[in-house]
């Protein structure tokens, strides 16, 4: 039977997690190890200044008390896996989008991030949403996630060494239809607001920022923010190396 490993960044009891272990049901083993709390924007983050501890929350479910979700990962793997590791790890259903630059701040990514760095192939999926109106049931992410490990588990896993699968489903569509894109260029504000709490201390509370891009000029397609208006699923492979390497030679010659 194939084994998942299941994580995300908005806690063990966010609903989106919940649908994603209802829509792999079948489809294999499933472990959940998911941060106690709400991680997100976390980054690739690892605790190592205090101790974790794994806390059952139900059968092959567990909640890693104030682990971020890389610590999910990379301790599952340590600790819930150690004769062999799992076919996949899933991380997700994320409240709201994962596109361009976000994936840097993304826990949801981040799990996915440590999965591919420990040898096991790794999904990030993704919900876009407008937090004025209600949640939904993510029944299209369900059916896209659902989708994509079933094709997987029939073949192979389409990508090389460090590199997973960043899904971002759109919202107030019905038709599930994808599109293979790369990471877009996200514009970025800095957007704080001053607050005073009852005793007069100033604090601040990070806003915010609309889905604003702009795509890239290199021949390869839409990016993923195209996809989503367009009322496409994206689907972007994302690898680990970082290097700017079009501008190797010209930091050579500066130097």
């Amino acid at each position: 039977m194939k084994k998942i490993l299941i994580s995300n960044d908005d806690g063990y009891e966010s609903p989106g997690l919940l649908a994603l272990i209802e829509a792999l049901e079948g489809l294999g083993q499933i472990t959940v190890v998911a941060p106690s709390t709400e991680k997100s924007a976390c980054g690739h983050s690892l605790t190592l200044t205090r101790p974790l501890s794994f806390i059952s929350v139900g059968d092959d479910f567990y909640k890693l008390d104030d682990g971020t979700p890389s610590d999910c990962i990379y301790l599952a793997l340590h600790s819930l896996f150690e004769e062999s590791k799992p076919d996949l790890v899933i991380s997700g259903i994320n409240k709201g989008s994962n596109m361009g630059e976000d994936i840097t701040y993304s826990g949801t990514a981040a799990a996915a991030m440590e999965g591919v760095l420990q040898g096991v192939p790794s999904i990030a999926i993704s919900q876009v949403m407008d937090f004025t109106q209600p949640m939904g049931d993510f029944a299209l992410a369900k059916k896209a996630i659902r989708h994509l490990v079933e094709k997987i588990f029939a073949g192979e896993f389409p990508l090389n060494e460090r590199e997973f699968l960043n899904v971002n489903i759109p919202h107030n569509i019905d038709e599930l239809n994808f599109a293979v894109t790369y990471a877009g260029y996200r514009y970025y504000a800095n957007d704080a607001h001053l607050h005073r709490n009852p005793r007069g201390m100033e604090y601040y509370w990070l806003g915010l920022h609309p889905l604003e891009f702009k795509a890239r000029d290199h021949g390869m397609g839409i990016c993923d923010f195209e996809a989503i208006e367009q009322g496409m699923v994206s689907i972007t492979p994302i690898h680990l190396d970082m290097s700017a390497y079009e501008s190797m030679k010209k930091l050579q010659e500066w130097l």
